[in-house]
């Protein structure tokens, strides 16, 4: 049994109020940890000590050494993987070869990316011609925009917040970070390591709690805080977007998604089977770039429905460390009903349930964990609520379209424009399609294949700003102009 504190000014400390919460394995529905509920006295405590440590040596390293110590990180993290990859199976249920090739070492890459990315960026200058002929040099200056607010989601724990917080350090702020209720090991564990390789007192803090009333809402309206960065759904990011709204707090947001596929008759079946089938069902479909709606060209409609569904119905769930393992539970058996509420809509709209639909039978010690079917529909109408809004399970309905210009229509038809998978062997198709779907990213004949210098973010509902290489840097730094007369 875990106990979980905050991590503030480098020391883990308890709640003063003694709220605690329960953390519960999500496959076993079994209590493995206790967790310290953060008031407004622990969050004042934290965002007190990062506006310290950006007056103290923090503030004061120079650029090379900072990152130095960020390449340290990554390293402190890769010599506890097992460490880490077991927090993070137990928080999450997520199978042990996921994380081992996704969560973990792409966690700490994040950190010597963001490091080397900013010793490269350079700034402008421009001469400006003036009256007196004499002229004057304008230049611009980078500088840290101050505390950074983490608010990170349970899909990903380590990776997502991770992402945020390697490019906040890389760039001189502080940060603290607010995980999800549901998965606080990481980022405690991070903690540890941040000591171990001397990363200054009160530069990386951690609060646990929940959203209203708690460690969440006390940190998105702290009076201290520069900068508020959320991965989440929509819903909470409209209510972060409110509250930042008080003291102009600027904003980063990467929010919900109903992500399309569209695979063309000309594409290469097998890569666009393997692709979606990863698209839907990895993470148990808990991932916000997941595909939930699939649109294939008529002529290999039937042949795409038939085998997405046989790779489907060999897809393996069970325990986190089984090697065997593909897919593990959701998050909790609160999001367990909500998923299931959304299978039983699709058939009480009129869909076709081609497999899945229900809760797999597991063996009794799993028995009480958050276990839904992988889930394959057709046949429902566009305006279905199991087409319009997402789910965030491992589930997808399929429905056929018959010229390019309808696929890009039903893929545009959304509230949301976070990422779109387009299959097709065509060059000058892939091009032209890619260039009119609505969203922040668009894979060609691939899926959540990520180089970390490239623009990252949501259209429409799906988000505000951009992050990932140099555009991490217009959210995590203030951009300065000095202007000297000659």
């Amino acid at each position: 049994m875990r106990e979980v504190k905050h991590f503030i000014n480098g020391e883990f400390v308890g709640s003063a109020s003694g709220k605690l919460f329960d953390n519960i394995n999500p496959a076993t529905g079994q209590k493995i940890g206790i967790v310290h509920e953060a008031g407004a006295p622990e969050v004042d405590a934290a965002v007190t000590a990062a506006q310290a440590a950006l007056q103290g040596d923090w503030g004061k390293m120079p650029l090379a050494e900072r990152a130095d110590l960020l390449h340290k990180l990554a390293d402190g993290i890769t010599a506890r993987f097992d460490e880490f990859l077991e927090a993070e199976c137990l928080d999450t249920g997520k199978p042990q070869k996921l994380a081992c090739h996704i969560d973990i070492p792409r966690g700490a890459a994040n950190f010597k990316v963001f490091a080397d990315v900013v010793k490269n960026v350079p700034t402008e200058s421009f001469m400006l011609d003036t009256p007196d002929g004499a002229g004057a040099l304008n230049y611009s200056l980078r500088k840290p925009k101050g505390v950074i607010a983490v608010i990170s989601p349970w899909n990903l724990p380590l990776l997502l917040m991770t992402w945020k917080v390697g490019p906040a350090l890389a760039c001189g702020n502080t940060v603290v970070v607010k995980p999800s209720e549901e998965t606080p090991f990481t980022t405690a564990l991070l903690g540890e390591v941040m000591n171990e390789v001397g990363i200054p007192k009160g530069v990386y803090n951690v609060i646990h709690g929940f959203g209203p009333n708690s460690a969440g809402e006390f940190l998105t309206r702290h009076k201290g805080v520069d900068g508020i960065t959320f991965t989440g759904e929509t819903g909470t990011g409209s209510a972060i977007m409110k509250a930042a709204a008080d003291d102009i707090t600027d904003i980063s947001f990467e929010l919900g998604g109903k992500n399309p596929a569209i695979v063309f008759a000309d594409c290469d079946m097998d890569k666009a089977i393997e692709g979606t089938l990863r698209s839907a069902f990895a993470n148990c479909g808990q991932v916000c770039l997941g595909t939930e709606r699939v649109y294939v060209e008529r002529p290999v409609y039937d042949a795409f429905v038939s085998r997405l569904k046989a790779g489907t119905e060999n897809l393996k769930l069970g325990k986190w460390d089984d090697p065997e393992t593909d897919m593990g539970p959701l998050i909790s058996q609160e999001h367990r009903e909500k998923v299931l509420s959304y299978y039983q809509k699709a058939v009480d709209e009129g869909g076709t349930v081609v497999t899945g639909g229900g809760t797999p039978e597991m063996s009794a010690d799993l028995a009480q964990g958050a276990w839904v079917e992988p889930t394959i529909w057709t046949g429902l109408s566009d305006d279905a609520a199991c087409v319009r809004e997402e789910i965030f399970g491992p589930c997808c309905h399929i429905r056929p379209f018959d010229t390019e210009e309808e696929a890009i229509e039903l893929a545009n038809s959304t509230e949301y424009g976070l990422a779109t998978a387009i299959w097709t062997e065509n060059v000058s198709r892939a091009h032209r399609v890619a260039g009119r779907i609505d969203a922040g990213i668009v894979w060609v004949n691939s899926w959540f294949l990520r180089d970390l210098r490239t623009p990252f973010g949501g259209a429409k509902q799906s988000g505000i700003g951009r992050e990932g290489g140099v555009h991490s840097l217009e959210f995590y730094t203030e951009l300065k102009n000095i202007c000297i007369k000659l």
